[in-house]
Protein backbone atom coordinates (compact mmCIF):
# COMPACT_ATOMS: atom_id res chain seq x y z
CA UNK A 1 0.00 0.00 0.00
CA UNK A 2 1.37 3.42 -0.96
CA UNK A 3 2.19 5.72 1.94
CA UNK A 4 2.44 2.90 4.53
CA UNK A 5 4.91 4.89 6.59
CA UNK A 6 2.68 7.94 7.02
CA UNK A 7 -0.43 8.75 8.96
CA UNK A 8 -3.71 8.18 7.23
CA UNK A 9 -6.91 10.22 7.16
CA UNK A 10 -10.24 8.58 6.46
CA UNK A 11 -13.33 10.04 4.80
CA UNK A 12 -16.66 8.23 4.68
CA UNK A 13 -19.83 8.96 2.74
CA UNK A 14 -23.21 7.50 3.72
CA UNK A 15 -24.83 8.25 0.36
CA UNK A 16 -28.21 7.15 -0.96
CA UNK A 17 -27.03 3.91 -2.55
CA UNK A 18 -23.80 2.98 -0.82
CA UNK A 19 -21.39 3.55 2.03
CA UNK A 20 -18.04 4.66 0.63
CA UNK A 21 -14.64 4.97 2.34
CA UNK A 22 -11.50 6.71 1.13
CA UNK A 23 -8.20 6.85 3.00
CA UNK A 24 -5.48 9.33 2.09
CA UNK A 25 -1.89 9.72 3.25
CA UNK A 26 -0.02 12.87 4.33
CA UNK A 27 0.49 13.77 0.66
CA UNK A 28 -3.29 13.57 0.04
CA UNK A 29 -2.88 10.52 -2.19
CA UNK A 30 -5.74 8.01 -2.06
CA UNK A 31 -4.29 4.83 -0.58
CA UNK A 32 -7.47 2.83 0.04
CA UNK A 33 -11.00 2.73 -1.32
CA UNK A 34 -13.82 0.50 -0.19
CA UNK A 35 -17.59 0.51 -0.67
CA UNK A 36 -20.71 -1.36 0.38
CA UNK A 37 -23.73 -1.12 -1.91
CA UNK A 38 -26.95 -1.25 0.08
CA UNK A 39 -29.02 -3.20 -2.47
CA UNK A 40 -26.56 -5.96 -3.23
CA UNK A 41 -23.91 -6.16 -0.48
CA UNK A 42 -26.12 -6.15 2.62
CA UNK A 43 -27.72 -9.58 3.18
CA UNK A 44 -31.50 -9.45 3.29
CA UNK A 45 -31.71 -5.90 1.96
CA UNK A 46 -34.97 -5.14 0.16
CA UNK A 47 -34.10 -1.63 -0.99
CA UNK A 48 -34.01 -0.51 -4.60
CA UNK A 49 -31.48 2.23 -5.19
CA UNK A 50 -30.94 2.25 -1.44
CA UNK A 51 -34.53 3.25 -0.66
CA UNK A 52 -38.10 2.08 -0.15
CA UNK A 53 -40.72 4.02 -2.09
CA UNK A 54 -44.10 3.57 -0.43
CA UNK A 55 -47.39 3.00 -2.24
CA UNK A 56 -48.27 6.70 -2.11
CA UNK A 57 -45.14 7.37 -4.25
CA UNK A 58 -44.20 10.39 -2.10
CA UNK A 59 -43.06 8.67 1.10
CA UNK A 60 -39.47 7.50 0.69
CA UNK A 61 -37.42 5.91 3.47
CA UNK A 62 -34.39 3.76 4.19
CA UNK A 63 -34.22 1.21 7.04
CA UNK A 64 -31.98 2.85 9.64
CA UNK A 65 -30.35 -0.47 10.51
CA UNK A 66 -29.26 -0.86 6.87
CA UNK A 67 -26.68 1.88 7.40
CA UNK A 68 -25.49 0.16 10.60
CA UNK A 69 -25.17 -3.19 8.83
CA UNK A 70 -23.29 -1.56 5.96
CA UNK A 71 -20.75 -0.10 8.38
CA UNK A 72 -20.23 -3.53 9.93
CA UNK A 73 -19.59 -5.00 6.47
CA UNK A 74 -17.27 -2.15 5.48
CA UNK A 75 -15.13 -2.49 8.60
CA UNK A 76 -15.03 -6.29 8.20
CA UNK A 77 -13.83 -5.86 4.60
CA UNK A 78 -11.07 -3.54 5.75
CA UNK A 79 -10.00 -5.96 8.47
CA UNK A 80 -9.92 -8.87 6.00
CA UNK A 81 -7.66 -6.84 3.69
CA UNK A 82 -5.21 -6.09 6.54
CA UNK A 83 -6.04 -2.40 6.47
CA UNK A 84 -3.66 -0.62 8.90
CA UNK A 85 -6.26 0.80 11.29
CA UNK A 86 -3.44 1.75 13.67
CA UNK A 87 -2.21 4.42 11.24
CA UNK A 88 -5.51 6.30 11.02
CA UNK A 89 -4.98 9.70 12.66
CA UNK A 90 -8.44 11.12 12.03
CA UNK A 91 -11.84 10.32 10.55
CA UNK A 92 -14.58 12.51 9.15
CA UNK A 93 -17.53 11.81 6.93
CA UNK A 94 -20.67 12.91 5.20
CA UNK A 95 -24.19 11.69 4.78
CA UNK A 96 -26.96 12.22 2.26
CA UNK A 97 -28.50 15.52 3.22
CA UNK A 98 -31.90 15.80 4.90
CA UNK A 99 -32.19 12.18 6.05
CA UNK A 100 -33.00 11.80 9.76
CA UNK A 101 -32.45 9.17 12.45
CA UNK A 102 -34.53 8.81 15.63
CA UNK A 103 -32.74 7.29 18.62
CA UNK A 104 -35.09 5.89 21.26
CA UNK A 105 -34.96 6.63 24.98
CA UNK A 106 -31.97 4.84 26.48
CA UNK A 107 -30.08 4.46 23.22
CA UNK A 108 -27.26 6.70 24.41
CA UNK A 109 -26.41 4.21 27.13
CA UNK A 110 -26.40 1.39 24.58
CA UNK A 111 -24.22 3.35 22.19
CA UNK A 112 -21.65 4.19 24.86
CA UNK A 113 -21.31 0.61 26.17
CA UNK A 114 -20.92 -1.47 22.98
CA UNK A 115 -19.12 -4.78 23.43
CA UNK A 116 -16.20 -5.39 21.04
CA UNK A 117 -17.02 -9.06 20.54
CA UNK A 118 -20.27 -8.18 18.76
CA UNK A 119 -21.16 -6.14 15.67
CA UNK A 120 -22.89 -2.77 15.72
CA UNK A 121 -26.05 -4.26 14.25
CA UNK A 122 -26.21 -7.01 16.89
CA UNK A 123 -26.27 -4.36 19.60
CA UNK A 124 -28.20 -1.47 18.04
CA UNK A 125 -31.16 -3.43 16.66
CA UNK A 126 -33.49 -1.92 19.25
CA UNK A 127 -31.93 1.54 19.44
CA UNK A 128 -34.34 3.47 17.23
CA UNK A 129 -37.83 4.80 17.89
CA UNK A 130 -38.48 5.00 14.14
CA UNK A 131 -37.16 2.03 12.15
CA UNK A 132 -37.32 3.60 8.69
CA UNK A 133 -35.59 6.95 8.22
CA UNK A 134 -37.16 9.55 5.92
CA UNK A 135 -34.59 10.72 3.35
CA UNK A 136 -34.11 13.51 0.85
CA UNK A 137 -36.37 11.88 -1.75
CA UNK A 138 -39.38 12.05 0.57
CA UNK A 139 -42.08 14.50 -0.53
CA UNK A 140 -44.84 13.64 1.93
CA UNK A 141 -44.69 16.77 4.12
CA UNK A 142 -46.34 19.44 1.96
CA UNK A 143 -48.86 20.15 4.73
CA UNK A 144 -46.12 20.61 7.31
CA UNK A 145 -44.17 22.90 4.96
CA UNK A 146 -47.17 25.20 4.60
CA UNK A 147 -47.70 25.17 8.36
CA UNK A 148 -44.08 26.08 9.05
CA UNK A 149 -44.02 28.94 6.57
CA UNK A 150 -47.31 30.27 7.97
CA UNK A 151 -46.16 30.10 11.60
CA UNK A 152 -42.83 31.77 10.89
CA UNK A 153 -44.32 34.60 8.83
CA UNK A 154 -44.13 33.40 5.26
CA UNK A 155 -41.67 31.64 2.95
CA UNK A 156 -39.44 34.71 2.53
CA UNK A 157 -39.07 35.11 6.29
CA UNK A 158 -38.27 31.41 6.69
CA UNK A 159 -35.65 31.60 3.91
CA UNK A 160 -34.09 34.63 5.56
CA UNK A 161 -33.70 32.73 8.83
CA UNK A 162 -32.79 29.24 7.63
CA UNK A 163 -31.36 29.78 4.12
CA UNK A 164 -34.30 28.18 2.30
CA UNK A 165 -38.06 28.20 2.14
CA UNK A 166 -39.81 25.11 3.47
CA UNK A 167 -38.93 22.04 1.42
CA UNK A 168 -40.62 18.67 1.89
CA UNK A 169 -37.30 16.88 2.36
CA UNK A 170 -36.02 19.27 5.04
CA UNK A 171 -35.75 17.71 8.47
CA UNK A 172 -37.88 20.15 10.43
CA UNK A 173 -40.89 19.29 8.31
CA UNK A 174 -40.18 15.56 8.63
CA UNK A 175 -40.04 15.95 12.42
CA UNK A 176 -43.30 17.90 12.41
CA UNK A 177 -44.96 15.08 10.46
CA UNK A 178 -43.70 12.49 12.94
CA UNK A 179 -44.93 14.54 15.90
CA UNK A 180 -48.35 15.02 14.32
CA UNK A 181 -48.88 11.49 13.03
CA UNK A 182 -47.00 9.39 15.58
CA UNK A 183 -46.72 11.40 18.80
CA UNK A 184 -45.82 8.30 20.81
CA UNK A 185 -42.73 7.66 18.65
CA UNK A 186 -41.76 11.31 18.97
CA UNK A 187 -42.14 11.16 22.77
CA UNK A 188 -39.99 8.01 22.82
CA UNK A 189 -37.20 9.75 20.85
CA UNK A 190 -34.18 10.71 22.93
CA UNK A 191 -32.11 12.27 20.13
CA UNK A 192 -32.66 13.17 16.48
CA UNK A 193 -29.62 12.90 14.20
CA UNK A 194 -29.03 13.68 10.59
CA UNK A 195 -27.49 10.84 8.58
CA UNK A 196 -24.16 12.65 8.94
CA UNK A 197 -24.25 13.10 12.72
CA UNK A 198 -25.63 9.56 13.04
CA UNK A 199 -22.51 8.28 11.27
CA UNK A 200 -20.30 10.32 13.58
CA UNK A 201 -22.19 8.95 16.60
CA UNK A 202 -21.24 5.40 15.61
CA UNK A 203 -17.57 6.41 15.64
CA UNK A 204 -17.44 8.32 18.93
CA UNK A 205 -19.80 6.00 20.84
CA UNK A 206 -22.05 8.87 21.88
CA UNK A 207 -24.56 11.24 20.32
CA UNK A 208 -22.64 13.46 17.91
CA UNK A 209 -23.80 17.03 17.37
CA UNK A 210 -25.14 18.27 14.04
CA UNK A 211 -22.63 20.45 12.20
CA UNK A 212 -23.55 23.95 11.03
CA UNK A 213 -23.36 23.12 7.33
CA UNK A 214 -25.59 20.04 7.24
CA UNK A 215 -27.78 21.62 9.92
CA UNK A 216 -28.49 24.43 7.45
CA UNK A 217 -30.57 21.97 5.41
CA UNK A 218 -33.21 21.43 8.06
CA UNK A 219 -35.33 24.63 8.05
CA UNK A 220 -34.38 24.83 11.74
CA UNK A 221 -30.95 26.47 12.01
CA UNK A 222 -30.50 30.23 11.92
CA UNK A 223 -27.69 30.48 9.38
CA UNK A 224 -26.48 33.80 10.80
CA UNK A 225 -26.37 32.97 14.52
CA UNK A 226 -25.42 29.31 13.84
CA UNK A 227 -27.93 28.30 16.51
CA UNK A 228 -31.32 26.64 16.33
CA UNK A 229 -34.10 29.12 15.63
CA UNK A 230 -36.60 28.96 18.49
CA UNK A 231 -39.44 30.17 16.30
CA UNK A 232 -38.77 27.35 13.81
CA UNK A 233 -38.32 24.73 16.53
CA UNK A 234 -41.59 25.74 18.20
CA UNK A 235 -43.39 25.64 14.86
CA UNK A 236 -42.37 22.02 14.28
CA UNK A 237 -42.61 20.15 17.59
CA UNK A 238 -42.32 20.67 21.37
CA UNK A 239 -39.07 20.03 23.22
CA UNK A 240 -37.15 19.88 19.95
CA UNK A 241 -34.03 21.76 21.05
CA UNK A 242 -33.25 19.07 23.63
CA UNK A 243 -33.77 16.28 21.08
CA UNK A 244 -31.43 17.95 18.58
CA UNK A 245 -28.61 18.77 20.98
CA UNK A 246 -26.02 21.41 20.13
CA UNK A 247 -24.87 22.46 16.68
CA UNK A 248 -21.13 22.80 16.08
CA UNK A 249 -18.71 24.14 13.45
CA UNK A 250 -18.06 21.69 10.63
CA UNK A 251 -14.34 21.56 11.41
CA UNK A 252 -14.79 20.78 15.11
CA UNK A 253 -13.03 17.77 16.57
CA UNK A 254 -15.77 15.86 18.41
CA UNK A 255 -13.35 13.68 20.33
CA UNK A 256 -11.64 10.37 19.69
CA UNK A 257 -12.91 7.02 18.45
CA UNK A 258 -14.83 4.86 20.88
CA UNK A 259 -13.21 2.11 22.93
CA UNK A 260 -15.37 -0.27 20.86
CA UNK A 261 -13.55 0.69 17.64
CA UNK A 262 -10.17 0.62 19.35
CA UNK A 263 -10.69 -2.82 20.85
CA UNK A 264 -12.48 -4.46 17.91
CA UNK A 265 -10.51 -3.07 14.97
CA UNK A 266 -7.36 -1.47 16.35
CA UNK A 267 -8.02 2.20 15.69
CA UNK A 268 -5.60 4.24 17.82
CA UNK A 269 -7.06 5.52 21.08
CA UNK A 270 -6.14 9.08 20.03
CA UNK A 271 -7.69 8.81 16.53
CA UNK A 272 -9.69 12.01 16.18
CA UNK A 273 -13.24 12.22 14.86
CA UNK A 274 -14.06 15.49 13.08
CA UNK A 275 -17.70 16.52 12.75
CA UNK A 276 -19.47 14.77 9.87
CA UNK A 277 -21.35 16.97 7.38
CA UNK A 278 -23.73 16.71 4.42
CA UNK A 279 -22.71 15.14 1.12
CA UNK A 280 -22.97 18.41 -0.80
CA UNK A 281 -20.76 20.31 1.68
CA UNK A 282 -18.42 17.32 1.63
CA UNK A 283 -18.24 17.53 -2.17
CA UNK A 284 -17.43 21.23 -1.96
CA UNK A 285 -14.46 20.36 0.27
CA UNK A 286 -13.43 17.59 -2.14
CA UNK A 287 -13.16 20.06 -5.01
CA UNK A 288 -10.87 22.25 -2.86
CA UNK A 289 -12.28 25.56 -4.13
CA UNK A 290 -11.14 29.09 -3.39
CA UNK A 291 -13.34 31.82 -2.02
CA UNK A 292 -14.25 33.40 -5.37
CA UNK A 293 -14.99 30.12 -7.17
CA UNK A 294 -18.28 28.92 -8.60
CA UNK A 295 -18.63 25.20 -9.24
CA UNK A 296 -20.86 24.01 -12.06
CA UNK A 297 -21.60 20.28 -12.12
CA UNK A 298 -22.97 19.26 -15.51
CA UNK A 299 -24.98 16.06 -15.21
CA UNK A 300 -28.52 14.74 -15.57
CA UNK A 301 -29.33 17.63 -13.31
CA UNK A 302 -26.99 20.62 -13.37
CA UNK A 303 -25.87 21.76 -9.94
CA UNK A 304 -24.25 25.07 -9.07
CA UNK A 305 -22.22 25.47 -5.86
CA UNK A 306 -21.37 29.00 -4.79
CA UNK A 307 -18.94 30.23 -2.16
CA UNK A 308 -20.58 33.28 -0.60
CA UNK A 309 -19.34 35.76 1.99
CA UNK A 310 -22.71 37.46 2.44
CA UNK A 311 -25.88 35.47 1.74
CA UNK A 312 -29.06 36.88 0.26
CA UNK A 313 -31.57 34.04 0.67
CA UNK A 314 -34.36 33.89 -1.85
CA UNK A 315 -37.28 31.59 -2.62
CA UNK A 316 -34.95 29.41 -4.67
CA UNK A 317 -31.95 27.27 -3.90
CA UNK A 318 -30.49 26.71 -0.45
CA UNK A 319 -27.82 28.52 1.51
CA UNK A 320 -25.67 26.61 3.99
CA UNK A 321 -22.96 27.62 6.40
CA UNK A 322 -19.68 26.94 4.58
CA UNK A 323 -18.13 23.62 5.67
CA UNK A 324 -14.48 24.66 5.28
CA UNK A 325 -14.65 28.30 6.43
CA UNK A 326 -17.50 28.58 8.90
CA UNK A 327 -17.60 32.40 8.78
CA UNK A 328 -18.68 32.12 5.14
CA UNK A 329 -21.52 30.39 3.30
CA UNK A 330 -22.14 28.06 0.40
CA UNK A 331 -25.20 28.08 -1.80
CA UNK A 332 -26.62 25.23 -3.79
CA UNK A 333 -28.81 25.51 -6.87
CA UNK A 334 -30.12 22.49 -8.72
CA UNK A 335 -31.56 22.57 -12.25
CA UNK A 336 -33.45 19.50 -13.44
CA UNK A 337 -32.99 20.26 -17.12
CA UNK A 338 -29.35 19.38 -17.67
CA UNK A 339 -27.69 16.77 -19.85
CA UNK A 340 -30.89 15.07 -21.05
CA UNK A 341 -32.09 18.35 -22.54
CA UNK A 342 -28.72 18.96 -24.20
CA UNK A 343 -28.75 15.41 -25.58
CA UNK A 344 -32.27 15.84 -26.97
CA UNK A 345 -31.22 18.91 -28.95
CA UNK A 346 -28.06 17.08 -30.11
CA UNK A 347 -30.19 14.19 -31.37
CA UNK A 348 -32.77 16.38 -33.06
CA UNK A 349 -30.51 19.09 -34.53
CA UNK A 350 -27.04 17.55 -34.79
CA UNK A 351 -27.78 14.02 -35.98
CA UNK A 352 -26.85 12.64 -32.58
CA UNK A 353 -23.24 13.80 -33.01
CA UNK A 354 -21.43 15.90 -30.42
CA UNK A 355 -18.88 16.76 -33.11
CA UNK A 356 -21.60 18.25 -35.30
CA UNK A 357 -23.13 19.92 -32.24
CA UNK A 358 -19.77 21.55 -31.46
CA UNK A 359 -19.36 22.75 -35.04
CA UNK A 360 -22.82 24.32 -35.00
CA UNK A 361 -22.07 25.99 -31.69
CA UNK A 362 -18.84 27.43 -33.07
CA UNK A 363 -20.50 28.64 -36.28
CA UNK A 364 -22.96 30.88 -34.43
CA UNK A 365 -21.99 34.21 -32.85
CA UNK A 366 -21.91 34.99 -29.14
CA UNK A 367 -25.38 36.14 -28.18
CA UNK A 368 -26.94 34.10 -31.00
CA UNK A 369 -27.92 37.30 -32.86
CA UNK A 370 -30.36 38.06 -30.03
CA UNK A 371 -32.26 34.76 -30.23
CA UNK A 372 -33.04 33.29 -26.80
CA UNK A 373 -34.35 29.85 -25.90
CA UNK A 374 -35.70 28.58 -22.57
CA UNK A 375 -35.73 24.77 -22.42
CA UNK A 376 -37.60 23.05 -19.60
CA UNK A 377 -38.29 19.53 -20.91
CA UNK A 378 -39.33 18.56 -17.37
CA UNK A 379 -40.73 20.89 -14.73
CA UNK A 380 -37.81 23.03 -13.60
CA UNK A 381 -37.09 23.91 -9.97
CA UNK A 382 -36.44 27.60 -10.54
CA UNK A 383 -38.75 28.64 -12.05
CA UNK A 384 -41.43 25.97 -11.57
CA UNK A 385 -42.26 25.75 -15.28
CA UNK A 386 -42.35 23.08 -17.97
CA UNK A 387 -42.13 23.78 -21.70
CA UNK A 388 -39.87 25.12 -24.46
CA UNK A 389 -40.01 28.83 -25.22
CA UNK A 390 -38.16 30.50 -28.11
CA UNK A 391 -37.83 34.24 -28.66
CA UNK A 392 -36.44 36.06 -31.71
CA UNK A 393 -34.07 39.01 -31.53
CA UNK A 394 -37.05 41.40 -31.41
CA UNK A 395 -38.66 39.53 -28.50
CA UNK A 396 -41.34 37.73 -30.49
CA UNK A 397 -42.11 34.17 -29.45
CA UNK A 398 -41.45 31.76 -32.32
CA UNK A 399 -42.13 28.06 -32.88
CA UNK A 400 -38.70 27.03 -34.11
CA UNK A 401 -35.10 28.04 -34.74
CA UNK A 402 -32.69 26.94 -37.47
CA UNK A 403 -30.65 23.96 -36.29
CA UNK A 404 -27.46 25.87 -35.50
CA UNK A 405 -29.38 28.64 -33.71
CA UNK A 406 -31.22 26.01 -31.65
CA UNK A 407 -27.95 24.40 -30.59
CA UNK A 408 -26.52 27.68 -29.32
CA UNK A 409 -29.85 28.70 -27.79
CA UNK A 410 -30.06 25.68 -25.50
CA UNK A 411 -26.49 26.09 -24.23
CA UNK A 412 -26.66 29.86 -23.84
CA UNK A 413 -30.06 29.64 -22.19
CA UNK A 414 -28.86 27.10 -19.65
CA UNK A 415 -25.68 29.07 -18.90
CA UNK A 416 -27.52 32.38 -18.51
CA UNK A 417 -30.02 30.73 -16.19
CA UNK A 418 -27.17 29.40 -14.00
CA UNK A 419 -25.54 32.84 -13.82
CA UNK A 420 -28.76 34.73 -13.13
CA UNK A 421 -29.89 32.48 -10.30
CA UNK A 422 -26.39 32.47 -8.80
CA UNK A 423 -26.42 36.27 -8.76
CA UNK A 424 -29.88 36.21 -7.20
CA UNK A 425 -28.37 34.40 -4.20
CA UNK A 426 -25.63 36.99 -3.81
CA UNK A 427 -22.79 35.70 -5.99
CA UNK A 428 -20.70 38.47 -7.55
CA UNK A 429 -18.64 37.73 -10.63
CA UNK A 430 -15.34 39.49 -10.11
CA UNK A 431 -11.82 39.57 -11.54
CA UNK A 432 -10.77 36.57 -9.41
CA UNK A 433 -13.81 34.43 -10.25
CA UNK A 434 -13.10 30.96 -11.58
CA UNK A 435 -15.75 28.56 -12.83
CA UNK A 436 -14.83 24.97 -11.98
CA UNK A 437 -16.72 22.59 -14.26
CA UNK A 438 -17.25 18.93 -13.39
CA UNK A 439 -19.48 16.16 -14.67
CA UNK A 440 -20.07 14.64 -18.07
CA UNK A 441 -20.40 17.79 -20.20
CA UNK A 442 -17.19 19.26 -18.75
CA UNK A 443 -15.36 17.32 -21.48
CA UNK A 444 -17.12 19.33 -24.21
CA UNK A 445 -14.93 22.32 -25.18
CA UNK A 446 -17.74 24.14 -26.98
CA UNK A 447 -19.99 24.09 -23.93
CA UNK A 448 -17.10 25.20 -21.69
CA UNK A 449 -16.45 28.16 -23.99
CA UNK A 450 -20.05 29.33 -23.70
CA UNK A 451 -19.84 29.04 -19.91
CA UNK A 452 -16.66 31.15 -19.92
CA UNK A 453 -18.30 33.78 -22.13
CA UNK A 454 -21.58 33.96 -20.20
CA UNK A 455 -19.86 34.14 -16.80
CA UNK A 456 -17.04 36.31 -18.19
CA UNK A 457 -14.64 34.14 -16.22
CA UNK A 458 -12.10 31.42 -17.02
CA UNK A 459 -13.40 27.86 -16.83
CA UNK A 460 -11.34 25.14 -15.23
CA UNK A 461 -12.09 21.44 -15.29
CA UNK A 462 -11.66 19.17 -12.31
CA UNK A 463 -13.30 15.80 -12.09
CA UNK A 464 -12.98 14.30 -8.65
CA UNK A 465 -14.22 10.76 -8.10
CA UNK A 466 -16.12 10.29 -4.83
CA UNK A 467 -15.72 13.97 -4.02
CA UNK A 468 -17.76 13.81 -0.78
CA UNK A 469 -15.66 11.05 0.80
CA UNK A 470 -12.45 12.65 -0.46
CA UNK A 471 -13.49 16.05 0.87
CA UNK A 472 -14.13 14.50 4.26
CA UNK A 473 -10.69 12.87 4.26
CA UNK A 474 -9.27 16.37 3.65
CA UNK A 475 -11.47 17.67 6.47
CA UNK A 476 -10.18 14.92 8.76
CA UNK A 477 -6.61 16.09 8.16
CA UNK A 478 -7.72 19.69 8.69
CA UNK A 479 -9.12 18.69 12.09
CA UNK A 480 -5.77 17.19 13.12
CA UNK A 481 -3.79 20.25 12.03
CA UNK A 482 -6.01 22.53 14.10
CA UNK A 483 -7.93 25.78 13.78
CA UNK A 484 -4.76 27.81 13.18
CA UNK A 485 -4.34 26.16 9.78
CA UNK A 486 -6.56 27.30 6.92
CA UNK A 487 -8.28 24.63 4.84
CA UNK A 488 -6.58 26.14 1.78
CA UNK A 489 -3.23 25.17 3.34
CA UNK A 490 -4.43 21.60 3.88
CA UNK A 491 -5.29 21.17 0.20
CA UNK A 492 -2.43 23.28 -1.16
CA UNK A 493 -0.76 20.22 -2.67
CA UNK A 494 -3.93 19.03 -4.43
CA UNK A 495 -3.75 18.87 -8.18
CA UNK A 496 -4.90 22.23 -9.51
CA UNK A 497 -7.81 22.26 -11.95
CA UNK A 498 -6.90 22.72 -15.60
CA UNK A 499 -7.91 25.88 -17.44
CA UNK A 500 -10.05 24.82 -20.40
CA UNK A 501 -11.58 28.08 -21.64
CA UNK A 502 -11.04 31.83 -21.37
CA UNK A 503 -13.80 34.36 -22.04
CA UNK A 504 -13.85 35.69 -25.59
CA UNK A 505 -13.00 39.42 -25.83
CA UNK A 506 -16.24 41.38 -25.81
CA UNK A 507 -18.25 38.62 -24.13
CA UNK A 508 -19.07 40.78 -21.11
CA UNK A 509 -20.77 43.45 -23.23
CA UNK A 510 -22.80 40.82 -25.07
CA UNK A 511 -24.00 38.80 -22.08
CA UNK A 512 -24.58 41.55 -19.54
CA UNK A 513 -27.42 42.81 -21.72
CA UNK A 514 -28.54 39.36 -22.87
CA UNK A 515 -28.73 38.00 -19.30
CA UNK A 516 -31.00 40.90 -18.39
CA UNK A 517 -33.26 40.03 -21.34
CA UNK A 518 -33.20 36.33 -20.45
CA UNK A 519 -34.16 37.12 -16.86
CA UNK A 520 -37.11 39.24 -18.01
CA UNK A 521 -38.27 36.50 -20.40
CA UNK A 522 -37.93 33.77 -17.78
CA UNK A 523 -39.98 35.88 -15.35
CA UNK A 524 -42.64 36.37 -18.01
CA UNK A 525 -42.72 32.63 -18.75
CA UNK A 526 -43.08 31.92 -15.03
CA UNK A 527 -46.00 34.33 -14.72
CA UNK A 528 -47.77 32.82 -17.72
CA UNK A 529 -46.95 29.13 -17.30
CA UNK A 530 -45.69 28.68 -13.74
CA UNK A 531 -47.02 25.96 -11.45
CA UNK A 532 -47.83 26.74 -7.85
Amino acid sequence: MAGDSSRMFVGLDFSTQQLKLLAINEELEVVKEEAVRFDTDVPGSTTQGGVHIQEDKVTVTTPTLLWVEALDILLAKLKASDFPFSKVAAISGSGQQHGSVYWKQGARQTLSSLQPNKTYSEQLGDAFSVSHSPIWMDASTTRQCKQLEHKVGGPTKLADITGARAYERHTGNQIAKLYQQNPEAYKNTERISLVSSFGASLFIGDYAPVDYSDGSGMNLLDIRTRDWSDVCLDACAPGLREKLGDSVPSNQVLGTVSSYLHNRYGFPKDCKVVAFTGDNPGSLAGLAPKREDVIVSLGTSDTVFLWLETPTPKLEGSIFVNPVLTSDYMALLCFKNGSLTRERIRDEKSGGSWTTFGQQLKSTPMGNSGNIGIYFDVTEIQPLVQGVFRFSENGQQVDSFPDDVEVRAVIEGQCMSRRIHAENLGFDIGPKTRVIATGGASSNPGILQVIADVFNAPVYIKDVANSAALGCAYRAKHGVLGEGVAFSQVVATCQEPVCAAQPTPGADQVYTALCQRYSELENMVEMQHGKS
